[in-house]
């Protein structure tokens, strides 16, 4: 988690200090939730290792899976987390996982103390944005082969750790679908 704080070019020592203090471990194991739907956000994480999956449930009660989160990353039910409203969405863990955990009120007392904290939060909000654009513009754009393609070259790692079920729903396509274009591809 250092070395990405430290690649903002953003935080001094001492600021970085400041937040691992605050960070707690935290364990999450297959299958278990860092947030259910129906609750609030209080808390965001970084995961140090493993995965794990964002997924609402549709009108038809069926489980789709629109972001997948890996090490390295922070982990939100942002949305939630601004408004102090309930969240839609589950964030699951599809292997088990440890991140770090930052209660709200102290990333709150973070950004008063200095104005870095709100620099190095707004970049993190900003990359967020771009990747959920980018992959709106992918499930609208392009083919299903083509989304394959581009999580295969972007993220390998992904064939190794994610069920084709929840790949299958992150690429908007059936698993028999997406059976039919690895087969294909694979020739």
């Amino acid at each position: 988690m250092r070395k990405n704080l430290e690649s903002s070019n953003i935080l001094n020592s001492k600021e970085i200090e400041d937040l691992l203090k605050l960070c707690r471990p935290k364990t999450i194991l297959k299958g278990n939730y860092f947030i259910k739907e129906n609750s609030v956000s209080n808390e965001i994480g970084f995961v140090l290792s493993g995965y794990f999956r964002s997924f609402y449930h549709s009108s038809e009660g069926d489980e789709i899976t629109y972001c997948i989160t890996f090490p390295n990353h922070f982990i939100s039910a942002y949305s939630s987390h601004i408004s102090n409203e309930k969240t839609l969405e589950n964030i699951e863990a599809i292997t088990d996982a440890t991140l770090f955990v930052i209660p709200k009120e102290d990333i709150l007392a973070l950004e008063k103390s200095s104005i870095n904290w709100l620099r190095f939060f707004k970049m993190v909000a900003e990359q967020q944005y771009i990747e959920l654009e980018n992959r709106i513009f992918l499930l609208q754009k392009e083919k299903a082969e083509i989304r394959y393609k581009n999580l295969i070259e972007k993220h390998p790692e992904f064939l190794q750790h994610i069920p084709l079920n929840y790949l299958a729903s992150y690429l908007g396509v059936t698993q028999r679908h997406l059976s039919r274009i690895r087969k294909e591809l694979s020739y």
